[in-house]
């Protein structure tokens, strides 16, 4: 392992903060992702908390007050759920090779990861602490300081009230205490969503009518179409980020790789929106012309991704292959990569295409 625990094969980003993603191939090797394995996105340094001294607190527009320690934290039941995380900024790298994206990493196809996640419910605490009339929104904070000129300001997000029930605050990840890369001792899990809205080293829950006015939720991570610029943006109206949108991507073969003519194993996964399930992807050897489904394969989550696997037969020459998903609630990629290039380089889910080289 490499320092923070992680496998000396990721691609790393920034060291400091710790951005990192693994290798396509060894991504996709396995339905859980390996902790060594699993994406990295961290805004600021790693904070170091003692799990003896850590607070959790949970105000705003609830009944009673909660501080709990972290043993506190650990007497409520425990849960596992298996969830996928993704950086809103998965496959930024295909956008930029489009139009370049300024001041942004440049996440190729493997800022995503699948583990399971053990911890509490977040409806368990707010139960406790009873809600108020007007609760509308649920904000975190996490205890990592974002440097910002002279001064900085901790890591946030929220989520709507109605995601509530699906929230799970998590100590333990893949049958182990969270490493401090991921968020020890305490992160919150929103599956469905952006990874941005799993704030990690949670620190405080507040209860209130409007989302969170974190820079991070307020205005970094927001949407804009294609053909709108960063000295044209009116960062006001643009949409916030939240659900996930349908993707797939192929991991094996990857881009350039020369492959011998014949039956050819190809594989990779599909994410459904938020909480629908992927019903089908579909493969072509051929640029889109025609199309062939692959089958699915492991394990079957609700919001989890879905590993895939097709043999084609390629015949020498030069293949585009290309997949696309369609999900239970009707949800497919779009064809064009330009249909979804913004200048921020959030949310590619275009067709993925791989070039290969057939003899």
């Amino acid at each position: 392992m490499t320092q923070n625990n992680k496998h000396p094969a990721m691609i790393v980003y920034e060291d400091a903060h710790l951005n990192a993603e693994p290798p396509l191939d060894l991504l996709c090797s396995s339905f859980i992702t390996p902790t060594e394995l699993f994406f990295a996105r961290n805004h600021a340094p790693i904070p170091t908390l003692d799990p003896t001294t850590y607070r959790l607190n949970i105000n705003g527009l609830v009944q009673k007050s909660l501080t709990l320690t972290l043993e506190d934290v650990m007497r409520y039941p425990k849960q596992v759920i298996t969830a996928t995380l993704m950086c809103a900024g998965n496959r930024r790298l295909a956008l930029h090779q489009r139009e370049p994206i300024k001041d942004e990493l440049p996440w190729d196809n493997s800022a995503i990861s699948t583990a399971t996640w053990g911890g509490l419910w977040l409806r368990d605490l707010l139960m406790e602490a009873g809600l108020e009339d007007g609760a509308a929104h649920i904000a975190f904070l996490g205890a990592d300081e974002v440097p910002k000129g002279e001064s900085s300001f901790h890591f946030g997000g929220s989520v709507p009230l109605e995601k509530m029930e699906d929230v799970l605050l998590a100590y333990e990840m893949n049958g182990e205490p969270l490493r401090s890369e991921h968020g020890y001792p305490l992160r919150v899990i929103a599956p469905g969503t952006i990874g941005a809205r799993s704030v990690k080293w949670l620190t405080d829950i507040s209860v209130q009518t409007a989302p969170s006015d974190n820079h991070y939720q307020a205005e970094a991570y927001k949407l804009f179409p294609p053909d709108v610029r960063e000295e044209t943006a009116d960062w006001d109206s643009a949409p916030m980020l939240g659900g996930l949108i349908v993707n797939s991507v192929i991991c094996c073969p990857q881009e350039g790789e020369k492959l011998a003519a014949g039956l050819t194993k190809i594989k990779g996964y599909a994410l459904a929106a938020d909480n629908a399930r992927v019903e089908r992807v579909e493969l072509s050897s051929n640029g889109g012309a025609t199309w062939h489904d692959a089958a699915l394969v492991g394990e079957d989550h609700p919001y989890a991704w879905r590993l895939w696997e097709s043999e084609l037969m390629l015949t020498s020459g030069t293949h585009e292959l290309v997949v696309r998903a369609t999900d239970s609630a009707g949800n497919t990629q779009p064809e064009s990569i330009a249909d979804v290039w913004n200048f921020k380089g959030y949310m590619n889910n275009s067709w993925h295409r791989v070039w290969v080289e057939v003899s």
